[in-house]
């Protein structure tokens, strides 16, 4: 496990229950078309590790994660590295501003986005848009 995966794994299971939170995938070029070709609904975090705005938003997603697990029993969440990724197709195809910015897919569809907000009610309508997209 590289350093990166390894410190926020840790972070984020300090703040969640053991067994409470899963850990979002890596993205790879090709994933995102994979799961959207499969039905899945999917969430993208467009963060680095040094951003505290970033860091803001993935406490709150793991406490919301850990309050209704029906988030992530149902949407699959990809976490996208800003440094290694920013100038890819899918940041450009998806005009991708910057880090801490957060989508959420559904076919060819986006249905949400929010760039650089931290608010517990924002970030949990994003996660009930693609939840009630499923």
């Amino acid at each position: 496990m590289d350093r990166r995966t390894f410190l926020t794994l840790s972070g984020a299971a300090a703040l969640v229950p053991a067994g409470a939170m899963a850990a979002p995938l890596d993205y790879t070029p090709g994933l995102v078309e994979q799961h959207l070709a499969a039905g899945d609904t999917v969430f993208l975090e467009f963060n680095t590790d040094w951003c505290s705005t970033c860091a803001a938003q993935r406490r709150v997603m793991a406490q919301l994660k850990a309050e209704n697990p029906a988030y992530e029993e149902n949407i699959v969440f990809i976490n996208v590295d800003w440094d290694q990724h920013s100038r890819s197709d899918l940041a450009r195809n998806l005009k991708i501003p910057r880090r801490s910015t957060l989508v959420v897919l559904r076919g060819d569809q986006e249905l949400g986005r929010i760039v650089a907000q931290t608010g517990k009610a924002t970030i949990k309508a994003l996660m009930d848009t693609a939840l009630t997209a499923v």
